[in-house]
């Protein structure tokens, strides 16, 4: 009987002890994933904040990035692209010329000399036939005038100037005298087959490189042998103009010894050139109408 109890008390024994190693170890089985669980999830906030992080300095680096260059590089493309930031009225009445300048602010933008000039203004007929290139002079608040006969036509003009600190762009200005209202559709313009023209029985022969779009095109003037006066500090002027009368280009040229001038065509068409020169102190505008493709 007492074997019999012994017995019974060892197996009891054994029992309890397996209990409590299983219940230990099942503790720590959970305690250990519940460890790991903690130890990940902490990996992964982590993990995020840094993301977080990472992507806010990138956003913070863009936007100093984009703020940078639009101070420095972007300037000049804010330039090309930004809308003009003066206005220039154009009128004419019995024989006078007007213009009127002005900033966003309506106050007279100060004007910087540009060849030999504070001011050049282009008008042409609506049909391009018509071409002059003229001074007016400043009288003050914003105002230049001209007496200049101009004959009943129609007319584009181009007020070229400089604005000292302000975005400027040449737009064509719609100026009518007397009961003219020509039209360019009138006289469309017509490609010369000659571009060898005589004024003043002085002649010039207009060669170019390839007309093609966006690419440095030389414009070459040659004038016979016979070397041009100078003419607002420079041997030359010319002046381009597309079909339509709406895209205005003033080049000077490229070197003080030579009648060659360099521009760039951004749309095919037809366009009107004027060369600008000067001989026996008059000054001739030679025309030529040119195909770009």
């Amino acid at each position: 009987m007492k074997q019999k109890n012994m017995l019974t008390w060892a197996i009891s024994a054994i029992v309890y002890l397996g209990l409590v190693i299983g219940g230990y170890t099942v503790s720590a089985s959970l305690d250990s994933n519940n460890g790991h669980t903690d130890t990940h999830d902490e990996a992964k906030t982590k993990g995020n904040e840094e993301k977080e992080s990472i992507n806010e300095q990138a956003h913070n680096d863009n936007h100093t990035s984009q703020k940078s260059n639009g101070e420095d590089s972007g300037h000049s493309d804010h330039v090309a692209h930004s809308k003009s930031e003066v206005v220039t009225n154009v009128k004419y009445e019995e024989g006078l010329i007007t213009i009127d300048v002005k900033d966003k602010d309506q106050n007279s933008p100060k004007l910087e000399i540009s060849h030999e000039k504070i001011m050049h203004l282009i008008i042409v007929s609506a049909d391009l036939e018509d071409y002059y290139h003229l001074h007016p002079e400043e009288k003050g608040n914003g105002v230049y005038t001209l007496k200049f006969d101009l004959p009943e036509n129609s007319y584009k003009a181009f007020v070229d100037i400089k604005p000292r600190n302000l975005d400027y762009q040449i737009s064509p200005i719609g100026l009518h005298v007397g009961k003219g209202q020509g039209e360019h559709e009138v006289n469309p313009l017509k490609v010369d087959t000659n571009l060898t023209k005589t004024i003043n029985e002085k002649t010039v022969e207009l060669t170019t490189t390839e007309l093609g779009i966006n690419k440095d095109v030389t414009l070459s003037f040659d004038t016979k042998g016979v070397t041009p006066e100078p003419y607002l500090g420079a041997l030359g002027h010319v002046v381009i103009l597309d079909e339509k009368g709406e895209k205005f280009v003033h080049v000077h040229p490229t070197s003080e010894e030579k009648t060659l001038f360099e521009t760039k065509f951004d749309k095919p068409g037809i366009y009107k050139v004027w060369g600008e020169f000067k001989f026996d102190g008059k000054v001739g505008s030679y025309p030529f109408v040119i195909e770009v493709k």
